[in-house]
């Protein structure tokens, strides 16, 4: 019987349109607005353009320099993590695929901004009057959105690999 052979490459470009997208918007806004100068988009919803040195939710954003380096580091193993699993994925494994793509394209984005830049550049900022999500970037929307169907696939099609013999799917 034929193995489906993995083709990784669709998915790779999956993550360099990702990663394309984000930094063209970064590089966008950057050009077009002041910092911390929003600019409303609705009464919920606008673009302010923000630095963050820190993680999501501008966690250790005040660490004092070091957490650049540790996430640095982080986004690299990460990164490199995904590359794998993606190479190793069947072509079956679409759903999974596609989530790792969005994935893998937002944790380099941001990646790229913290090293070139020293801190990740945010600009999409939502509230209710006056209480803020914190901002965030189309890298940060890409992971999300990419975790979100990874849980979908693990919810959904896992159970149907389990007992076929072939971890792998």
């Amino acid at each position: 019987m034929l193995k489906k052979v993995p083709n990784p490459w669709g998915w790779y470009v999956l993550a360099a349109v990702v990663f394309a997208l984000d930094q063209w918007s970064k590089v966008a806004i950057v050009a077009s607005l002041d910092y911390n100068s929003p600019w409303p988009i609705t009464s919920f919803f606008n673009f302010t353009l923000l630095h963050n040195p820190g993680a999501a939710f501008s966690f250790l954003s005040n660490a004092g320099g070091w957490q650049r380096w540790f996430f640095t580091a982080i986004a690299v193993v990460f990164s490199l993590v995904i590359i794998v699993w993606l190479a190793r994925l069947p072509k079956s494994r679409w759903l999974e695929s596609m989530a790792l793509g969005f994935i893998l394209g937002g944790a380099l984005g941001n990646l790229y901004d913290r090293v070139m830049l020293g801190h990740v550049v945010d600009f999409i900022v939502v509230h209710y009057k006056d209480s803020y999500f914190p901002a965030f970037n189309l890298a940060d929307s890409a992971i999300c959105f990419g975790a979100f169907w990874l849980i979908v696939d693990m919810l959904f099609n896992s159970s149907k690999n389990l007992g076929k013999g072939d971890a792998n799917g």
